[in-house]
């Protein structure tokens, strides 16, 4: 998670995904459409190994859900979860340390060896040259190579866009149209960058008078400047909802000590918040690591054919299969027909009908029985900052979008996204 050129990322996104179809798990990736095609479970002596930026026994937050998932695809394939060798709190900032617990699960004997932070990269890439005969799979990167190591991500936006549907609904109840986000990073990143749109986009929809004031804390993951950021929206922009894309659940915590209500990441944060929370994007890391496990088990020994086993080298997922959603709505909490909502915008983008990106912003009428009517507008996507110049849409005469249309392809959502929507105000 170490920061690099949005430009950069981009060009090195888009020659991973070309080498593997464009880096979408849907028709090219048997072992992803099909986990349970790949081998017979249960193989005792295969060895999973995982490295984790904050510690194993993460009650919240992203360590957590990636733990969660590893250990519940273990079990899903017969491994003991007990067995899986685990090198937690290795910091993404130093190169030196990442190598080092490579070293030391491969040491032990892993067959497979799972990178959670972004700033492992480096490393994973040294390493999976350096160990042939073992397979490495990074999260949130972009490097791979064509036979020991992948990447793997997600379409998050999707998930947060429902929870800004939460958010949006929540704030037009209150009659408050402040909502705050604490954020790991903005513009720096597209990863972070379409969360904060998508997350708006879906506020919006609900209200659109609806305003995202982001609060940008340069890390990944540090409790006390997250808790911090998120007391400064409170008292700052009084927000009555805030949302994060950071580890931790302390601002949904700030929020319930607040009386305010929040939209968490990465697992349910309901339990931490309960007078608080609404709902989290979510990830179901369980769906990768299992057709990744399975998919490494098939190579029987020989790490050279897992990325021909995985049907290419960038695994990217997103309602359609599982693999990313809203946590279950606290109803309790929530304004009136929020669930309805949620329900109508994840059919449309499950069934490809609509995504948050196609340039078409939505908006709902719902009737006296609850019945939700999406309708679709033709609306400017984009901040006043962002124009259109000899067909190609650019911000301070930096290209973002290549021309051709509103839509917003994979590579500028997942490379090199750097814009924010109107409405996002960052400060």
């Amino acid at each position: 998670m170490k920061k690099i050129l949005a430009l950069a990322l981009a060009a090195a996104m888009s020659l991973s995904l070309a080498a593997c179809g464009g880096g979408n798990n849907g028709g090219n990736n048997s072992a992803a459409s099909n986990p349970s095609s790949a081998v017979p479970a249960g193989d005792s002596d295969f060895k999973v190994g995982a490295i984790y930026i904050t510690s194993q026994n993460d009650m919240a937050g992203y360590t957590f859900q990636h733990h969660n998932g590893i250990t519940t695809a273990m079990k899903a394939l017969g491994l003991d979860p007990a067995d899986l060798i685990i090198v937690d709190g290795v910091p993404d900032t130093d190169d030196t340390a990442v190598a080092t617990a490579i070293d030391t699960v491969v040491n032990q004997g892993a067959d497979i060896v799972f990178g959670i932070s972004f700033g492992y990269i480096n490393a994973m890439d040294e390493k999976a040259a350096q160990y042939p005969d073992v397979i490495f799979s990074h999260g949130t990167g972009y490097m791979a190579n064509d036979t020991n190591f992948n990447n793997y991500f997600g379409r998050i936006y999707q998930a947060r866009y429902l929870t800004g549907i939460a958010a949006g609904m929540k704030s037009l109840e209150l009659g408050n149209d402040s909502i705050g986000y604490v954020a790991a990073y903005n513009r720096q990143y597209a990863e972070t960058c379409s969360g904060i749109n998508a997350f708006a986009l879906g506020a919006q929809s609900a209200n659109p008078d609806a305003v995202v004031h982001v609060n940008v804390i340069d890390t990944w993951g540090d409790e006390a400047l997250e808790r911090q950021a998120a007391q400064a929206l409170i008292d700052t922009y009084n927000c009555g909802v805030i949302s994060q894309h950071c580890d931790s659940a302390q601002p949904q915590l700030v929020a319930q000590e607040n009386n305010a209500f929040g939209c968490g990441y990465n697992s349910d944060m309901t339990e931490q918040a309960p007078n608080a929370h609404l709902t989290s994007a979510i990830w179901h890391w369980n769906v990768y690591y299992q057709t990744a496990i399975e998919a490494a088990m098939a190579c029987n020994g020989d790490a050279s054919k897992f990325v021909e086993n995985m049907g290419g080298n960038a695994y990217y997922a997103g309602l359609a299969e599982g693999f990313v959603d809203a946590s279950p709505l606290n109803e309790a909490i929530a304004a009136p027909n929020t669930k309805a909502v949620m329900d109508a915008v994840r059919d449309l983008m499950i069934s490809g009908e609509w995504d948050v990106f196609s340039g078409v912003k939505l908006s709902y009428n719902i009737s006296d029985d609850g019945k939700v009517e999406i309708v679709k507008l033709d609306a400017p996507l984009y901040s006043d900052g962002v124009e259109l110049k000899d067909g190609v849409l650019v911000d301070r005469d930096f290209e973002i979008v290549p021309a051709g249309g509103p839509s917003v392809d994979d590579g500028v959502i997942k490379g090199s996204m750097n814009y924010n929507v109107a409405g996002v105000i960052e400060g």
